[in-house]
């Protein structure tokens, strides 16, 4: 099954190293790819790759690590990587469905999307916030750029 990121994509959540939990406004889904695979996939889908769409945040946001990354333009979806996208263990959030991130202690924080459903993830707070941070700059830039 090939899953497309949409506006009601919230999170893709790696469940083993062929599997993931995607959660959307209403559903939830297991799918028979990883995270990356949906991330590149999705990519494609929307006219792009995911090393193309990589290099253009990075031309943006100049050279760092988890860049966040535009799935769509034209509804500006972007998603950011809770670590390494390399790391089986990465969690791929949607930058503009969440409503607030809390930490839980030192290594692990619950993020509420503006639906308010709740997941919890191994990073830190700060982490995750510049994460957001970096997302939202990226979205910012963009926006502007179009007119």
């Amino acid at each position: 099954m090939n899953y497309e990121i949409n506006e009601g994509t919230l999170a893709i959540m790696p469940m083993d190293s062929n599997t993931s939990r995607v959660l959307e406004d209403e559903v939830e889904y297991v799918i028979p790819e990883n995270p990356y695979q949906i991330m590149e996939e999705s990519c494609k889908y929307f006219g792009s790759s995911y090393k193309g769409r990589k290099e253009g945040a990075k031309s943006i946001l100049g050279d760092g690590y988890k860049i966040p990354i535009l799935v769509e333009d034209g509804r500006n979806i972007i998603f950011f990587p809770t670590v390494s996208p390399d790391d089986k263990a990465c969690v791929w959030l949607a930058s503009r469905k969440i409503q607030s991130i809390e930490a839980i202690d030192e290594l692990s924080s619950k993020i509420i999307f503006d639906n308010h459903q709740e997941i919890e993830v191994p990073v830190s707070y700060r982490s995750l916030q510049n994460q957001l941070l970096r997302a939202t700059r990226l979205e910012s830039v963009v926006r502007n750029r179009k007119k």
